[in-house]
């Protein structure tokens, strides 16, 4: 087609050459250097002078107008038609760039799968933001969080060798700057939980005044609580100082050395009130037993205790094995983008302990099934719990003289003979301690096999901890619950925890109605064995 001759395009047309002489020399002129954009090299010396004349007429004009705007315009800096080596190196970072985005987003979606599976596998439920990831092992503190030796040494000298779950996941949480709701089985490890990011976080002993807070509901809580520090700090010397009546009211607190302070929130308020004590460098607070500080009896004294810990930066958490959405709501006011952790289901008793009620109709019948009970299978240590500390005596006065080795608990007894009473049964000394809630909470009895409730428990949160003092650390016991006609409104409640661990419950017990917990404390018989009327 190119080779045909393309005058015939142009067949029956004339032009007035005499009319328009000078533009034909114009164009006759520049015809060699003017080609035209679009025209390719090979058509251009394929068509014929008669073409090329033609073609010049149509586009002379319009060939100057574009000459004209290339003159006048500036060029286009940064475009360029072809590719140079420059942009096309900053094409291959940009590409390179992004890729390394994608790789980095599958990694952390690939970590996010990894955990959640690793937490259903635990039982461990979370909710917050930036959930850090849970321990695999406790290597991961020194590889993850650069923990000093002396943290491993001491955990595996207490027999820890694998994290507990309550452990692997707020660990992570405290170490990573964040406060926390933990909820978590009684026995589960809850106290070197918070004990151990405290003591990572704090580093080194220091004299600049108390930087930890550990407040507790009971004094053998609080007691227990400076043992365990101490044992993990071992190797470290730091100022753990355990708040005693002595301390109180001898101590300067002003010169006292103390980088962890464990205390009942009377004693604090106590001390800030009368001695004047400084918690404005605080970094820690740890409300343990928090649901039970938050009752009417000890929330203003922790509320005290809070504001006086008024370091912008402090953070604080809560441990429990019960705790109801009042207390969380409660909490929430003064926690900052606090992270949830519950360990199982939340307000339930360890899957380890074997629960049963027993119907014993009246009080009379309770001490014969007590008696009865121990004469046919006692397996010591036993914990037996009542209402309070007049039945205490009552019930220790009828034992006391078999041959069960018992002894007794309650808040009428001095300092000294109570921590005798706590220490003789640690020991083996006493076989069975009867007792009242004042140590429900949080104490760490080792073995105990069979914990009895020989008064009906007044609350779902006071049968859970109650029960917990057995069956602790993956160890198995034994729940025993007594309960009489004045029981029976509430056996749904203790049921349903019951049900919700795991044990069989009678079928027209569950039938029964729930009824809203009032402090479920009658008032029962006295513990006797004389007969009515008889002279003391």
């Amino acid at each position: 087609m190119a080779e045909r001759d393309t005058s015939f395009l142009f067949s029956g047309t004339s032009f007035n050459r005499k009319k328009f002489a000078a533009v034909f020399t114009r164009f006759k002129e520049k015809k060699g250097n003017d080609v035209s954009p679009r025209a390719e090299p090979k058509l251009v010396e394929d068509a014929t002078p008669a073409f090329q004349e033609e073609e010049g007429v149509k586009t002379h004009y319009a060939d100057k107008k574009r000459k004209r705007k290339a003159v006048d315009s500036d060029p286009v800096e940064g475009f360029s038609v072809f590719k140079s080596s420059k942009s096309q190196k900053a094409n291959e970072d940009d590409q390179q760039a992004e890729n390394a985005i994608m790789l980095e987003k599958k990694e952390y979606y690939r970590q996010l799968e990894g955990d959640a599976i690793f937490r259903k596998k635990h039982n461990i439920h979370v909710s917050g933001s930036n959930v850090p990831s849970p321990l695999r092992s406790f290597a991961e503190l020194k590889s993850r969080f650069s923990s000093k030796s002396y943290i491993l040494r001491n955990l595996a000298e207490l027999g820890f060798e694998e994290p507990t779950p309550i452990q692997r996941q707020a660990i992570p949480v405290l170490l990573s700057g964040r406060e926390c709701f933990a909820c978590a089985p009684t026995g589960s490890g809850k106290t070197f939980a918070f004990v151990c990011p405290i003591l990572m976080k704090l580093k080194r002993a220091s004299k600049d005044g108390v930087r930890a807070v550990i407040l507790c509901p009971t004094r053998e809580l609080a007691a227990q609580t400076a043992r365990e520090c101490k044992k993990l700090a071992k190797g470290r010397k730091f100022y753990i100082k355990l708040m005693t009546k002595q301390l109180v009211k001898g101590a300067d607190f002003s010169k006292l050395c103390c980088d962890i302070l464990i205390s009942t929130p009377f004693r604090v308020q106590f001390a800030i009130r009368k001695k004047k004590l400084d918690l404005s460098k605080v970094e820690f607070l740890i409300l343990d037993e928090s649901d039970k500080l938050f009752e009417l009896g000890l929330v203003k004294q922790v509320d005290s205790v809070v504001k006086a810990c008024s370091n912008p930066s402090i953070l604080r958490s809560l441990f429990s094995a019960t705790l109801p959405d009042t207390v969380e709501e409660l909490a929430r006011t003064i926690m900052h983008d606090a992270i949830r952790v519950i360990i199982g289901r939340k307000n339930s008793a360890s899957e380890s302990i074997k629960q049963k009620l027993v119907f014993v109709g009246s009080e009379e019948g309770k001490l014969l099934a007590l008696h009865q009970s121990f004469a046919e299978s006692l397996n010591p240590p036993v914990l037996v719990f009542v209402q309070n500390k007049e039945r205490a005596k009552e019930l220790y006065n009828e034992v006391k003289f078999d041959d069960i080795r018992a002894g007794v608990i309650h808040a009428d007894l001095s300092q000294v003979q109570r921590e005798d009473a706590v220490n003789n049964f640690r020991a083996g000394k006493t076989w069975v301690l009867i007792a009242t809630d004042v140590i429900a909470r949080g104490m760490d009895f080792k073995g105990v096999n069979c914990v009895v409730n020989y008064d009906f428990p007044d609350s779902a949160a006071a049968y859970i901890h109650r029960i917990g003092r057995s069956g602790r650390a993956g160890r198995s016991g034994e729940a025993v619950t007594l309960y009489t006609e004045a029981d029976v409104p509430y056996l749904r409640n203790i049921a349903n925890v019951m049900a919700a661990s795991g044990c069989e419950v009678p079928p027209w017990i569950m039938s029964l109605p729930k009824l809203k917990w009032k402090r479920h404390r009658p008032q029962r018989e006295a513990i006797s064995t004389k007969p009515v009327g008889e002279d003391e």
